[in-house]
């Protein structure tokens, strides 16, 4: 699938799915579950390399692991979910140069077909911008960007009048300039739902309402593979507990033999 048609998605009313992944097993598992779009997602970085936040992950790690989630893909060629890469901290805030090389070493050395990118501030505009002249597909985000967390915290974004219309005028932004969808991320329903109506781009949340184009999952989290969960995904099952019994099962039968 290729970033452009998503706009068929909100025109045809048809609800847009997005899961991460961060290796060839559970890029299989997201293809064969039937997701729109797979992202790896700098979540990584907490699900697969042990880190606590998403700021040590970098380029080349994204690269290996993006290269990774794709060798798991079952089907062919231009029939696989568009494929989306995390830009990490401090890929694309130190400049327009160094973002064109890091998001253009993503789309030569990977199959992925976009990256995202988090913020609108007026430097990031410029690098968007840049970065979609160069040819290479934008997904913005807004509202919680885990990368900014030290300034930010980890709260839900738009609960007051200012915030909630710096959010509107920065989606606004990001589709003028060229992005071919949004996320948004735990932010209040109503104003997911309102950007969502006002924008012809897609709109995909996590945390912020059913009312979006869209939703988008770490899929550790929905499988209980974590041991803290965000408020806003109730896991489907507990991942962690059943294979630690499980495996603890067979490994006690085995002392026995």
């Amino acid at each position: 699938m290729l970033p452009q048609e998503l706009v068929k998605f909100k025109n045809e009313s048809k609800k847009i799915i997005a899961l991460t992944a961060w290796d060839s097993i559970t890029g299989s598992i997201a293809e064969e579950a039937g997701a729109d779009i797979i992202l790896i997602g700098d979540s990584l970085a907490m699900v697969a390399l042990g880190y606590e936040t998403t700021l040590p992950v970098t380029v080349e790690n994204m690269i290996h692991h993006t290269n990774a989630v794709c060798r798991g893909f079952k089907n062919n060629f231009g029939k696989e979910p568009l494929v989306v890469c995390d830009m990490p901290f401090l890929s694309y805030q130190c400049g327009e140069d160094k973002a064109v090389d890091y998001a253009g070493r993503i789309i030569k050395e990977t199959p992925a077909k976009a990256v995202k990118i988090e913020g609108a501030e007026p430097e990031i505009q410029l690098v968007i911008s840049r970065l979609i002249r160069m040819g290479i597909p934008i997904m913005g985000h807004l509202g919680l960007t885990p990368q900014s967390f030290l300034n930010q915290g980890l709260k839900k974004q738009g609960n007051d009048f200012i915030s909630k219309e710096k959010i509107k005028k920065e989606s606004e932004i990001l589709e003028k300039i060229g992005c071919f969808a949004i996320v948004l991320e735990h932010i209040p329903d109503s104003l997911s739902k309102e950007i969502s109506n006002n924008l012809k781009i897609p709109i995909i949340g996590i945390g912020a309402g059913t009312d979006c184009d869209g939703q988008i999952r770490v899929t550790a989290d929905l499988l209980g593979l974590n041991d803290k969960q965000p408020p806003f995904c109730e896991p489907l099952i507990n991942g962690k507990k059943i294979f630690t019994t499980k495996l603890r099962e067979w490994i006690n039968s085995e002392k026995l033999n």
